[in-house]
């Protein structure tokens, strides 16, 4: 795992490492090829509607577990790693004595790592953790019932930290998704998954908050907070409400330890499942893109620029030719509002843009030089990372 901020990623046998392209990326992007058939996938969604006013205090949860365990997975994967066996032989001292034979030769190696996945439909796509499976040669899936199946890589997105696998079967048993957003901090979660490679195991909590980003652990973050013991290897494991209900994709965890403390944090499954669509449908999540570098505005610098507020984010860097560059935006600008939306910091931001499309335009409203001023940008699709950095 890797700490960030104090936060550690729950799979302790990897080490995580996210790729580096926040806001500022220097290449052109490509747009999105529009020809694509459109793959529909079959998932289960939740029919109950939830009482505000009724209380969640039951005796037991194990039918919820009933009902989500079969679709909850354990993931091994495996990479085969070369190493020397003795680097000192390298050495230009010890060539010198020794001949070409007594050089350190190199030998593979099988690295094993463990974590978690949700079954989502019964044709077997399976949500779990890009970090989970980034650099894996084979992945292999254990079900419920101890039957294991190869899985394949149907696509990751390393900004959401989301990935979706495929394994073969039908009629597996697929988890129903809930709704996270009607989700409220004091309702009962169940947190199922693999920690430590034990097995499938279940702990209990409460959301303990909602909407958590400016993490430092994802470019995109809108995680549910809760207090179920989550630990490493439940990385892809299922977050449920008391109806067995997915409601999030279980991701990381606050530690100093590196186990439990009671903070950790789940990708609401709303969000999962859109980036899981986009995968199957179009290979990859199509992000509108401006083509700029922001920052969020400080109480400090609000005040040396006469503005009234903190909201908002201010340009610090714009890609030549890029979309804003094509609006006549320029470094300094500080952007208010986004078609109408008022932006709050860089995160706000960067959410707001990404989930425009491709072609679609972006209403930008701001203040240049102390006065008020308003452009209009055309989006692009938002390019790849320019580093992939292995979570290993």
């Amino acid at each position: 795992m890797k700490i960030t901020k104090n936060l550690i990623f729950i799979f302790q046998f990897a080490t995580v490492g996210l790729a580096a392209a926040f806001i500022l990326i220097y290449m052109y992007p490509h747009l999105l090829s529009s020809n694509q058939t459109p793959t529909t996938v079959e998932i289960k969604e939740s029919r109950h509607k939830h009482d505000k006013n009724k209380s969640q205090a039951v005796i037991s949860y194990a039918d919820a577990v009933d009902t989500a365990a079969p679709a909850v997975v354990n993931i091994q994967t495996s990479k085969i790693i070369t190493r020397q066996t003795s680097p000192l032989l390298n050495d230009p001292f010890f060539r010198r004595f020794f001949s070409d034979r007594n050089q350190s030769k190199s030998r593979q190696e099988i690295e094993s790592s463990l974590g978690s996945g949700v079954i989502i439909n019964q044709h077997g796509y399976i949500l779990t953790n890009n970090h989970v499976i980034a650099g894996a040669d084979e992945i292999l899936v254990a079900l419920k019932s101890g039957e294991i199946k190869k899985a394949k890589i149907v696509g990751t997105d390393p900004e959401t930290d989301i990935a979706v696998l495929k394994i073969q079967g039908d009629n597996l048993p697929a988890i129903t998704l809930g709704k996270d957003k009607e989700l409220r901090v004091g309702d009962v979660v169940l947190a199922i998954g693999n920690p430590f490679g034990v097995g499938q195991t279940v702990t209990s909590g409460i959301v303990s908050a909602t909407g958590r980003d400016m993490l430092g652990i994802n470019t995109f973050e809108n995680f549910i907070q809760t207090d179920a013991a989550i630990n490493p290897g439940n990385s892809g494991g299922a977050l449920i409400n008391p109806y067995g209900e997915l409601i999030g994709i279980n991701t990381a965890i606050f530690s100093r330890s590196g186990g439990s403390q009671g903070i950790g944090f789940a990708i609401p499954v709303s969000l999962a499942k859109n980036v899981m669509q986009q995968i199957i449908e179009h290979g990859l999540v199509v992000r509108g893109w401006l083509g700029v570098a922001i920052q969020s505005i400080s109480p400090d610098l609000a005040e040396s620029l006469g503005l009234k507020s903190t909201n908002g984010i201010i340009i610090t860097n714009i890609i030549v030719n890029g979309p804003a560059d094509k609006a006549k935006l320029t470094r300094g600008d500080v952007i208010t509002k986004i078609n109408g939306i008022e932006l709050k910091n860089v995160r706000h931001a960067l959410n707001t843009i990404s989930l425009s499309k491709p072609g679609d335009k972006l209403k930008i409203e701001g203040v240049r030089r102390g006065k008020v001023f308003d452009a209009t940008a055309i989006a692009i699709q938002r390019p790849p990372p320019v580093q992939s950095i292995s979570r290993r």
